[in-house]
């Protein structure tokens, strides 16, 4: 096992903490991508992170009827952002590949070049945001294509809470994905904290019963400091209970209240799930490119690192 976050993965009683960013809009040039990257990165200075996660961003229109808060725009191939970012940081970077739109020789190809051009291994593959319109590779098939692709990424999957609270059966899928090679899941940004604790109890529970090791559970906190950010994060399926919401808007300092928030939510979970031998993960990221919210994604990424720290180190004395 050489892929080093593998190795981090594989032990359950440490932590792994992220940052995942976007990578620059299409227009960019590369002098430009550099600076770009060199800055988010002068943010990180002080932060213990163990690598980055780079988004494949997707038009989903069609999967909303209510206009997006804030306008799509096609970005740089993430894998460019990605290499760049791994050269610079020198660590490991995970990165998300939207699989909906290119059929599957594309996708074979899209492969080779991803781990021989740009230095790919760690991989997140995303199902089309909807089931209108194209689908040209569905989700199941670009696991089986990468099942059968020689080189060994490293795969990740996507879980949603907000799935399991509609449909109750999130965590079957969470154990389709392993079955189908996911080593590691990232879950959408948390709000809705009982969404996550009864997604997460009831994967813990399946994997008992079937007699599986469970797998890595990255939860993604992003801070929120204004309405219109809020609205994106609803656009974006993020269920935000309304209490919340008003909690946020409501407040004299609104993207302070969102990190005690977040905060809160995270030791509500840790409390319910570690006791559960479930191996959590971080990932923290800003929604927006608004400075205020950046710099305020890395507060919240400091306290949570040490929420997390802290309750790993206390479930390790209890068990001794």
């Amino acid at each position: 096992m050489s892929n080093p976050l593998q190795q981090k993965f594989a032990d359950p009683h440490r932590s792994v903490c992220f940052v995942g960013t976007t990578p620059p809009k299409a227009s960019t040039e590369d002098m430009q991508m550099q600076e770009i990257a060199e800055r988010l990165l002068s943010r990180l200075q002080t932060l213990e992170y163990d690598g980055l996660i780079v988004y494949d961003i997707q038009d989903e229109s069609s999967r909303i009827d209510t206009p997006r808060p804030f306008p799509y725009m096609e970005t740089r191939d993430p894998r460019e952002y990605s290499k760049l970012l791994g050269n610079l940081s020198q660590r490991p970077i995970i990165t998300y590949k939207s699989v909906a739109q290119k059929d599957k020789a594309d996708f074979d190809s899209w492969l080779e070049d991803a781990w021989n051009e740009f230095g790919i291994r760690n991989l997140v593959l995303v199902g089309s945001p909807s089931s209108e319109g194209e689908i040209k590779l569905s989700l199941n098939d670009a696991y089986a294509a990468l099942k059968e692709h020689e080189k060994p990424f490293h795969l990740g999957g996507v879980t949603i809470a907000e799935r399991h609270a509609v449909k109750g059966n999130e965590h079957q899928r969470l154990l389709a994905k392993s079955g189908n090679g996911c080593e590691f899941f990232i879950s959408q940004a948390v709000y809705n904290t009982q969404a996550t604790i009864d997604l997460l109890t009831s994967y813990a529970r399946s994997c008992r019963e079937q007699g599986e090791t469970p797998k890595r559970i990255i939860l993604t906190f992003t801070p929120c400091g204004s309405a219109k950010t809020l609205e994106f994060m609803k656009w974006l399926g993020i269920s935000v209970p309304e209490a919340t919401g008003y909690r946020i808007l409501d407040a004299e300092n609104p993207l302070a209240e969102s990190i005690r928030i977040c905060q809160n939510n995270l030791e509500q979970i840790l409390e319910a799930c570690l006791p559960l031998g479930l191996p959590i993960g971080l990932n923290i990221e800003s929604l927006t490119n608004r400075k205020a919210e950046i710099d305020a994604s890395i507060h919240l990424y400091q306290l949570l690192k040490a929420t997390l720290d802290l309750k790993l180190a206390q479930r390790k004395l209890d068990s001794q």
